[in-house]
């Protein structure tokens, strides 16, 4: 259900569905070819362990929302845009900052400051801040993602119907130069959310990750699964083995296809070439790709297709892109 309920058994990460990753999107602007959108979604609105509706707080105050940008194909950030959020009088504020090398790599919230103090919305209007070269906007948003969840826990006993079709997220979206990505040509993309470590100090503990659509819920057993969402692509080869094992079962595929196909499921980037239109699994990720049927063709080894379920037609024709949410979350 990409990247939704990342925790054990379809529960948040850390118990908080703020710092759950969900979806990461990414296309070139459509009225300027020079530029780029990024949409980060998070915090789904309704769970599934425990079910009901979550916390009206979109975003974790004490958290990094951490879009990472790998530039030379090592699968390590050369590039990050960190998302922080702080509250004054009961109103949630960002500010992002943009690392590069070895403050990009690294852990924590460094970087310099290219949006500052920009208003989350809690209602149906976009309150979208611009900086320069810089769009942004957080907060509330319809679910972009479409999935029939129920069909697919029920042994892919598909309904047509769409889990999502009414239930809201909290999206980060940055719209910036392509020069601002610290390359020409293609990148690599992920995100990450970190949290402060228990033992305080200023450590920090990565949350949750993702990039490509579903592969944490579906693909990291129990044993595997902290050490995968707190991972980093350039380790993500050491996983190969048992999303191998995952599609034998889940496909019938054989050793060897299981191990071909999951070795083109790592590392968990997303690859986007500003320059090329956006398509998944090509370029980026464009807000109305169907992801889920893309993979569970793979992950079913081809015995299912098509989910049945469409494109949200709530969707934006301007930035921010995603619609508005169906819910209240004003206080």
């Amino acid at each position: 259900m990409a990247h939704h309920y990342s925790g054990p058994d379809f529960s948040f990460p850390h118990g908080d569905p703020r710092v759950d990753h969900t979806d990461l999107f990414a296309f070139p602007a459509p009225e300027a070819s020079s530029r780029s959108v990024f949409v980060i979604d998070v915090h789904p609105s309704f769970g599934i362990n425990p079910p009901g509706p979550t916390t009206k707080e979109p975003f974790a105050p004490e958290a990094v929302y951490d879009l990472r940008i790998d530039t030379d194909g090592d699968g390590v950030a050369d590039v990050a845009f960190r998302t922080r959020f702080s509250q004054t009088d009961g109103a949630l504020s960002a500010t992002v900052r943009r690392a590069e090398g070895s403050d990009a790599a690294g852990m924590g919230d460094d970087g310099d400051v290219v949006v500052q103090n920009a208003p989350v919305s809690t209602g149906a209007d976009a309150q979208v801040t611009e900086n320069g070269q810089y769009r942004f906007f957080a907060g509330w948003r319809s679910d972009p993602f479409f999935f029939d969840a129920e069909g697919v826990l029920n042994d892919f006993q598909l309904t047509g119907n769409d889990f999502f079709a009414d239930k809201d997220v909290c999206s980060i979206a940055l719209e910036l130069p392509n020069d601002a990505l610290g390359a020409s040509g293609s990148v690599a993309l992920w995100h990450r959310i970190l949290v402060p470590g228990d033992n305080g100090g200023g450590a920090w503990i990565q949350a949750d990750r993702g990039a490509k659509p579903s592969q944490s819920v579906f693909f990291s057993p129990g044993d595997e699964k902290a050490a995968y969402l707190a991972g980093e692509p350039a380790s993500d080869l050491r996983f190969v083995g048992s999303f191998a094992h995952v599609l034998e079962h889940s496909g019938g595929y054989s050793p060897d296809d299981a191990k071909r196909v999951a070795e083109t499921l790592l590392p968990d980037v997303l690859s986007y070439d500003p320059a090329q239109p956006a398509a998944y699994p090509d370029n980026g990720r464009r807000l109305t790709d169907d992801v889920a049927s893309h993979f569970l063709t793979l992950f079913t080894n081809g015995k299912v297709t098509d989910t049945g379920v469409r494109a949200h037609s709530d969707l934006l024709d301007e930035f921010p892109y995603v619609g508005p949410p169906h819910g209240s979350y004003d206080s």
